[in-house]
């Protein structure tokens, strides 16, 4: 009655119970032999055990983060690095550095460094202003920023010609940065009103603008008054600074002063280059990377005296004094038995790996015997010339039937003496190069646009027009191309091979390799090494080794053998950059083939072909590189070749470069006459692999002129029979989604008889697709500047 109000019990259990269960309290405890409480002080002893290992593991991020807040405070570390950026052409970015070098100094007179000591805060601060419309420039000191400040003028809200404070460019440095990794961010507000209540109000209104473009974590500061900088200034000091994780891997030196020590050998001098090294310790024996121009030894590293000491004391260490004030405390030299090579490029031998040259009698004897063989021989199909030189010739007779079979065309024909007296072999090998060669040309987008200076106005247009409706039919009909009238199919594509399944086929990555790839590096396992490398790195920043400069000293690199014209370009008075060179990992010098996935930039609208030239920001590394653009399959280990990089998606693009360990960002950028280098991509380091399998296909289409069930006599494929019989073995398909083969040639212009697994119908188009593996193209000169 009680409805559902009424009590209900829970029902008992012991029906669930175990028969030893429901004797338990029957059994005398001391009997059993086990301890009352055994499983309950095991239970609390594991339980001890994993607090005594949280509190360890507590304890160790304790210790590493007071170490990092000492080494990035304290006395002993480097000066932070302050780049003030202006978001649009209306900033006071110079105004705002000088009052922040004259706030951070503590002096009313200007400073005449961009770094100074501050005995107030306890602080050294270096400042720098980013060009306003130099790409490269902000680009560079961004990989350098401590702390990334954008200047942003509250006149800019005002305009009405825009409806951001924001401008184009500010825009465009802004997706750059993203990309490259952002450092500690903060925003400058300039130019607001003196009124309390409309100064908040047009604050909150420029924060609202900006705050969506820029991490949740960055800091608004008003900076028109010195009260205001004096706040940033305290907070500052105290603010817990991050940065891209690829800049922590590596050791690098900003330059404070740079110049020139010439040699004696003739245009090589020594470039010296004086800054605070961070990040990591740098040894004498390692090389290190000069941004823009390579790769180099160390001739010396001297440990200075500090130029912008918190508390100014008296050294007692010093060594040695020079004309200018220098102090050097301390010298450390490399040692030619435990330093690293300069290594870049393998010099492939030629000779490696073939036979003791034959004697004359040997040589007169086999060409005696090759001309007394006069007989025609039946080769497998698809057996190149230097395959069938290998078949034994007692097999060549074993068929009877050999001369009917090739009258028919069902194998390749090889007719050894024309080849031994003729000198066949050799022209018809030049004759496919010359053919393939020219295909690649037409079909892949790889070579490059004539000349500017020989072309006129009209011509360069037509050009790019061209390239352009490249672009648009290659997003249209994809690799398909067309079977030429004057030159046989199976010359033309003699390249080419046929896949049963593009995922399942057997492909061997060693198989044909081009010259190329006698000249690079490999590795036998890449995750392994590059564990191998951090784990030495590790090793030097704890101190043991004897020839490393510590992080945070002031220290002069000596850049041994420097070309003496782009060494004077770094030290011209009218360059305002510094001069930046990090410390490279172990193999970082040797080239390889680098995998980078990446992306079209939004803002590029030219198409951009594979194995184009174009300048690659990997990094601290700035190179010139000629992309391979593919797809990533990742349930295969081919992969297919893109003969342009295509707007929404990511492609992997494969280059020659120097070996870097990821992580790391690409930006990609297309110079221009002129002008300054667009953004055309961005992305990141993938992988280093020279066995990544690249395809590059194409797809030779037919046209059924008679159909009849699942056969269909289809035209235009090719234009000869002998074409038919060389792709026979292929399998065909059709736009509708047919599968079927090659079954005979019909008539003297290249019809042929196909069978489908399913009716075909009339307006359907027949296709063979074929595979030919592809490489990226050697850069003519890695390094411009």
């Amino acid at each position: 009655m009680g409805g559902a109000r009424a009590q209900v019990n829970k029902p008992h259990k012991t029906r669930f119970a175990s028969k030893a269960s429901r004797h338990a309290h029957k059994i005398d405890k001391v009997r059993t032999g086990k301890p009352e409480g055994s499983h309950r002080a095991a239970v609390k002893g594991a339980r001890a055990a994993r607090v005594q290992r949280s509190k360890a593991i507590r304890d160790q991020k304790r210790a590493a983060l007071l170490k990092e807040k000492r080494s990035s405070v304290g006395s002993s570390s480097a000066p932070r690095v302050v780049v003030l950026f202006g978001l649009s052409s209306s900033a006071n970015v110079r105004s705002l550095a000088k009052d922040l070098l004259t706030i951070a100094s503590g002096d009313e007179e200007k400073p005449t460094s961009s770094t100074v000591a501050s005995p107030t805060y306890k602080l050294r601060t270096t400042v720098l202003e980013a060009p306003y419309g130099d790409l490269t420039s902000c680009m560079e000191l961004a990989k350098v920023a401590d702390l990334l400040a954008f200047v942003l003028s509250a006149n800019s809200l005002y305009d009405c010609d825009s409806s951001s404070p924001i401008d184009d460019f500010g825009s465009q440095c802004l997706s750059v940065f993203r990309a490259m990794g952002l450092p500690s961010t903060a925003v400058f507000i300039r130019d607001l009103p003196s009124e309390n209540k409309s100064r908040q109000e047009l604050k909150k209104t420029a924060i609202s603008f900006v705050s969506p473009e820029l991490p949740e974590d960055c800091k608004f500061y008003a900076a028109d008054t010195k009260d205001d900088l004096h706040k940033f200034m305290w907070l500052f000091k105290e603010q817990h600074l991050s940065c891209p994780h690829w800049r922590n891997q590596r050791p690098y030196v900003m330059s404070e002063e740079a110049c020139i020590k010439p040699d004696d050998s003739s245009g090589l001098c020594t470039l010296l280059v004086s800054g605070y090294l961070r990040a990591h310790n740098l040894s004498v024996n390692q090389l290190v990377h000069l941004s823009g121009v390579g790769d180099f030894q160390l001739g010396q590293i001297d440990i200075l005296k500090d130029p912008f000491p918190i508390n100014e004391r008296k050294n007692s260490n010093a060594m040695d004094s020079e004309d200018s004030g220098i102090q050097i405390v301390d010298t450390f030299v490399p040692d030619p038995s435990s330093q690293e090579p300069l290594l870049v490029e393998n010099t492939p031998d030629p000779l490696e790996g073939e036979q003791t040259w034959p004697t004359e009698a040997e040589m007169e004897e086999a060409y005696l015997n090759n001309k007394q063989r006069k007989l025609k021989r039946k080769l497998p199909r698809g057996t190149s010339e230097y395959q069938a030189a290998w078949i034994v010739d007692d097999t060549d007779d074993e068929d009877g039937d050999s001369e009917n079979d090739n009258q028919d065309g069902a194998g390749m024909v090889i007719d050894e003496q024309d080849h031994s007296d003729n000198g066949g072999d050799g022209s018809d090998m030049d004759v496919v190069s010359h053919f393939t060669e020219k295909f690649d040309e037409e079909t892949i987008g790889g070579t490059e646009m004539a000349d500017d200076e020989n072309l006129t106005k009209e011509q360069i247009e037509a050009e790019i027009k061209k390239i352009k409706e490249a672009n648009a039919e290659d997003e249209e009909f994809p690799d398909e191309v067309e079977t030429p009238l004057d030159v046989p199919a199976k010359r033309r594509f003699a390249k080419y091979r046929g896949l049963k399944s593009f995922r399942t086929s057997s492909w061997d990555p060693k198989e044909s390799l081009p010259q190329d790839y006698a000249r690079i590096f490999a590795f036998d396992n890449f995750t392994r090494t590059q564990k191998h490398v951090l784990a030495k790195m590790a090793e030097r920043d704890e101190g043991t080794l004897k020839d490393c400069a510590q992080r945070g000293s002031f220290v002069r690199l000596h850049l041994k053998n420097v070309p003496t014209e782009i060494a004077s370009k770094l030290v011209h008075p009218s360059r305002r950059l510094p001069v930046v060179v990090s410390g490279l990992l172990q193999h970082e010098s040797k080239i390889s083939v680098l995998h980078f996935s990446i992306k079209k930039h939004d803002s590029y609208e030219a198409p951009i072909k594979s194995k184009d030239s174009l300048i690659f920001n990997v990094g601290f590394r700035q190179f010139t590189a000629r992309p391979l653009f593919s797809t990533d399959n990742i349930n295969c280990n081919k992969h297919k070749m893109e003969r342009f990089l295509h707007h929404g998606r990511f492609s992997v693009a494969s280059v020659y470069a120097p070996i870097c360990f990821p992580p790391l960002p690409l930006i990609v950028l297309k110079s221009r006459d002129g002008e300054q280098p667009a953004i055309a991509a961005v992305g990141s380091l993938k992988s280093v692999d020279p066995d990544r399998i690249i395809l590059k296909k194409i797809v030779l289409t037919g046209y059924p002129q008679r159909v009849s069930k699942l056969k269909a006599v289809v035209r235009y494929m090719f234009h000869n029979p002998e074409d038919v019989k060389w792709f026979k073995p292929v399998e065909l398909w059709t736009k509708h989604g047919r599968r079927g083969r090659i079954k005979e040639t019909v008539g003297t212009h290249g019809a042929m008889k196909c069978i489908f697994n399913s009716s075909v119908q009339q307006h359907d188009t027949v296709c063979m697709s074929l595979y030919k593996r592809a490489y990226p193209k050697w850069p003519e000169q890695l390094y411009q500047i």
